[in-house]
């Protein structure tokens, strides 16, 4: 077959690249699509230290998620373990951070997820697990900038069981931050009190809507659609050009619900 080479009409062949370049440019500046779960499966998500369900909750369908018994079993004893080499050298264990590289990280990880800023909506509840010690609070939350350790992490949780609790100052500790592994809920109280949690209206085993926003080093928390943010926080302790996974989050304590997550990041 005989080949024809086409010559370009007079004054055209410059014009194929520059339309090139702004249908690039306009395919860049697009906002980035929204990844939207259902949550009514572990479908889409990598379980770390956790259990998750199909589940129902007043009505609505969601995802029953709670820590692994053999995880918790395991930490417990390793805890009655440090607990008895203390006291065998006349020591006694003081306040939350005795514990604390026994922490463990309970997380249903969304995995084709990668979140730097932008918008996080989600309903959750949260409450004690059954025979849960008297400090249990329902801890549920979002992560986002999760790093490939499974340890560093930005976080929003609430305390549902403080929301209405006969006590302002327990009130008061019902929306947390916290940037793991460094800045833990006990270390931000004692240097700077107030200023990383505050006060919502909440129970535990009702569905709560989530809206957490992340500018650079600016993150917003609101709570069941309250136009005002609930908690501000304006030094994000990942920095302003971090980025990561979107996980769900909960103390080894909780009994947590989740459902329709949806992750919109900012062009």
């Amino acid at each position: 077959m005989e080949r024809v080479a086409r010559i370009p009409a007079p004054g055209t062949a410059g014009r194929a690249k520059p339309l090139l370049w702004t249908l690039c440019l306009a395919i860049l500046s697009l906002p980035l699509a929204a990844q939207e779960l259902a949550l009514d499966s572990a479908e889409g998500l990598e379980l770390v230290n956790v259990l998750a369900t199909p589940d129902s909750l007043d009505g609505q369908r969601g995802l029953k998620v709670s820590a692994d018994p053999e995880v918790l079993q395991a930490t417990r004893e390793r805890r009655a373990e440090m607990v008895a080499a203390m006291r065998a050298r006349g020591e006694q264990p003081r306040g939350p951070g005795t514990f604390e590289a026994l922490r463990t990280n309970h997380l249903a990880i969304v995995k084709d997820s990668e979140f730097g800023n932008g918008t996080i909506e989600v309903e959750v509840s949260g409450q004690p697990a059954p025979g849960a010690q008297g400090g249990a609070r329902g801890f549920v939350g979002i992560v986002w900038r999760l790093q490939e350790d499974r340890k560093t992490y930005d976080c929003f949780y609430l305390r549902p069981t403080n929301g209405r609790a006969d006590d302002q100052e327990r009130r008061n500790h019902t929306v947390q931050y916290i940037s793991h592994p460094e800045w833990t809920w006990f270390k931000f109280r004692n240097e700077t009190p107030s200023r990383y949690e505050t006060y919502a209206d909440i129970v535990p085993g009702e569905w709560i809507k989530v809206k957490i926003t992340v500018e650079g080093e600016k993150a917003r928390i609101y709570v069941n659609g309250a136009e005002q943010p609930t908690l501000l926080v304006n030094d994000v302790k990942s920095g302003a050009n971090a980025s990561g996974k979107v996980a769900l989050w909960l103390e080894g304590s909780t009994i947590a619900h989740f459902r329709n997550l949806k992750i919109t990041p900012a062009p």
